[in-house]
């Protein structure tokens, strides 16, 4: 590994490399190792959640094509395929217990969801920062992480950090944070912290969250062609589940995810409201690229980080064109999608929120400055470190991203930045 690379990646930690060294010496005396074909996770799930209906069956094509790229393309390592398993089964495990609390709870049919506000962009871009800003707002609610990893029952009212359920959550991340030393500069985590919806169409098995974990190229290329309305059906169920014991309030969403997906939203939500975050993708597309060689690492047995780059500037730049095309096919959701560019937004954060509070003609009280500009001051930029990284790491020179984005960079007027910063 170059010294550059050493900034883009940590080196495994000792006990995960142990694990998969055991693993392999198990394996040469004739241990055939995790199994997760779909039937086997299926059965798990109903056995260790004592319940059998999963729901609208439409999930299952999902599945299948994701399970078949773990095992054709991920190359996992020996505790990466206990990790993908127990990933599946617990998202499984999730459809089991939200299907079962909405037969008896018929509140949960009757919420509606309205005036949502999305964020899209690349990862990058500052959607978290727009989100948690966002979510400062007293009328405002996000989907927490605690919620979406341990969603029955809805709860009444918001949990408290010394809650079991948080602190359960917590545990996990800590857990992460210990499998993936430089995630957290790169991206926090927290069982406070606002959520992502790739989470939430994880359980329609159609999320850019198994591509973050795994290399899982046949399905990644599966999921940008794959019809997206049933995700988002699943989406709003499980808005409708969370809302369902509590006064309503806004939703703020974001994900990567859906930047090719501004249709689907228009139908599903009629009256939502969307931000689209732009920013140099010389500066974005290294950077994914190391965010997801460190959530990769903890489950793939050779990373060939040289390969990243190349397949983040396919993956992304479908993405983007896509959304093009479909926000000039909607009329931009019927002109309810505005642009935000990340210098704005991290320069001029208040008044950023301002002039979108202005475009979506929504109320912005003092006492709602207030709380973010508190957040803002609060919440410095590299409080957890400095995320480093570099293009030749990856496979990837500054001539390839320019000409992948330049039909996104001109027609969103991105401006590029400084490269020493």
């Amino acid at each position: 590994m170059t010294a550059a690379a050493q900034h883009t990646i940590a080196r495994r930690p000792r006990p995960l490399r142990a694990i998969d060294a055991l693993g392999r010496g198990v394996g040469r005396l004739g241990w055939q190792g995790v199994r997760f074909d779909v039937e086997t996770v299926l059965e798990q799930s109903r056995r260790t959640a004592k319940l059998e209906d999963f729901g609208d069956e439409r999930f299952r094509e999902g599945l299948e094509v994701l399970v078949a790229s773990l095992e054709a393309d991920a190359r996992l390592s020996p505790f990466g395929r206990y990790v993908a398993k127990r990933q599946l089964v617990e998202v499984l495990m999730h459809r089991l217990n939200i299907t079962e609390y909405r037969k008896t709870h018929p509140e949960v049919e009757e919420q509606r969801i309205e005036k949502p506000l999305f964020v899209l962009g690349l990862p990058r871009t500052g959607t978290t920062l727009l989100q948690e800003l966002l979510a400062q707002d007293p009328a405002h609610r996000s989907p927490l992480s605690w919620e979406l990893d341990d969603p029955c029952p809805p709860t009444a009212a918001p949990l408290a950090e010394d809650n079991p359920r948080v602190i359960k959550c917590e545990r996990r991340f800590a857990g992460l944070r210990a499998m993936a030393p430089d995630f957290q500069a790169i991206h926090p985590i927290g069982a406070l912290l606002p959520q992502e919806c790739l989470v939430a169409t994880a359980y329609a098995f159609a999320s850019v969250r198994f591509e973050l974990c795994f290399d899982v190229a046949t399905y990644q290329r599966w999921l940008t062609k794959h019809d997206m309305h049933f995700a988002y059906e699943t989406h709003r169920d499980v808005l409708q589940h969370h809302q369902s014991r509590r006064a309503p309030k806004r939703w703020v969403l974001k994900s990567p995810g859906h930047l090719a997906t501004v249709d689907v939203i228009a139908e599903t939500y009629p009256d939502a409201m969307m931000i689209q975050t732009h920013r140099d993708p010389q500066k974005v597309i290294p950077s994914v690229a190391s965010l997801y060689a460190n959530m990769r690492s903890i489950a793939t047995e050779d990373l060939q980080l040289e390969k990243l780059g190349p397949a983040m500037l396919d993956v992304w730049s479908t993405y983007l064109e896509d959304g093009i095309r479909k926000r000039r096919e909607t009329n931009d959701a019927n002109g309810r999608i505005l642009d935000v560019h990340f210098d704005e937004l991290t320069t001029k954060p208040i008044a950023t929120i301002e002039r979108i509070y202005r475009h979506f003609d929504l109320p912005f009280t003092s006492e709602v400055r207030e709380r973010m500009q508190a957040y803002v001051d609060d919440h410095p930029r590299h409080r957890f470190g400095v995320h480093r990284y570099d293009h030749a790491s990856f496979g990837l020179t500054r001539e390839a991203i320019a000409s992948t984005f330049k039909h996104y960079s001109d027609h969103f007027g991105v401006a590029e930045e400084d490269a020493s910063k």
